[in-house]
């Protein structure tokens, strides 16, 4: 029963974790991005409301939204607890409505999303006075110039670690490729933030806010798949081990790492260093 307590214990962890700390880092984030936006954003999109009612309308919503998914959230540990206490429960349906659960709870901030994609609002920011708009800065992006070294090799050092270790105790095949896939399409989204098919999705940001965007989005993904590789190894050794009943409990510390790692990229500040390092090889160019 141990390893039943110590899923619940941090399952608990995930819903505080998801439910309070994005809501609070998403705010942030929030009320930071509208009080750049010009005044003829809001007079375009929702003529006659005021910017600051528009923002406490938004921020009320959202923080709506997430109380009702903690709600849910305590309801579920509350069954969980009283499920798992059953001498067969199973470690499937345990997994992945404690992964569903992650994944509503950015059920708000993709709807967030999708209106940002709107029509009415696209039409707003392009529309608005070209003073307000802000020229491209071309400068090459390199993935040093955001991420350590150490971080990239122990990343893809750990990917063939664990892939000889997943070898060697003769893991499931599928393991290797659902870890595989998630490096190969995390180097194809870095490659493009680098040097592809990253740009501005809103137009009247800086260019420091958004080199501090891509920083913070080429960091999230090569920690993540360092946390990846840890979760990864930690299920082929419990497997090997018999021990697959302490699944759940890892997952949920790996999804809990995720949501740290997501409030982050909502609360960290443009850096100086990172823009001051692109400024400085531009000159040198």
């Amino acid at each position: 029963m141990i390893e039943a307590y110590a899923f619940l214990a941090m399952f608990a962890v995930q819903v505080l974790a998801m439910s309070v700390l994005h809501m609070v880092g998403l705010i942030k984030y929030v009320r930071t991005k509208f009080a750049e936006l010009p005044d003829e954003y809001f007079v375009k999109v929702r003529p006659g409301v005021d910017r600051n009612l528009r923002i406490e309308r938004s921020v009320t919503r959202y923080r709506t939204a997430q109380a009702v998914i903690a709600v849910f959230g305590l309801l579920l540990l509350g069954w969980l607890f009283s499920y798992m206490r059953r001498p067969d429960w199973d470690v499937s349906t345990v997994s992945w409505l404690s992964v569903s659960y992650f994944l509503l709870t950015f059920l708000p901030i993709t709807l967030v999303a999708l209106c940002a994609l709107a029509p009415a609002y696209n039409k707003a920011i392009k529309s608005l006075p070209l003073d307000s708009k802000r020229k491209a800065v071309l400068q090459r992006r390199r993935l040093f110039d955001f991420v350590s070294p150490f971080a990239v090799s122990l990343a893809v050092a750990g990917y063939f670690l664990s892939v000889a270790f997943a070898i060697y105790v003769q893991s499931k095949p599928v393991w290797i490729g659902v870890l595989t896939l998630n490096h190969v399409l995390t180097a194809f989204y870095v490659y493009g933030e680098l040097y592809g098919y990253a740009r501005k999705w809103d137009p009247d940001a800086t260019h420091a806010s958004h080199v501090h965007m891509i920083g913070l989005g080429v960091r999230y993904s090569v920690y993540g798949c360092t946390a990846a590789v840890v979760f990864f190894s930690f299920a082929v050794a419990i497997s090997t081990l018999d021990l697959d009943r302490w699944l759940p409990f890892g997952l949920s510390i790996f999804l809990v790492i995720n949501a740290l790692f997501g409030y982050m990229c909502f609360t960290t500040q443009p850096g100086k260093p990172e823009v001051d390092a692109l400024s400085k090889e531009s000159s040198a160019h």
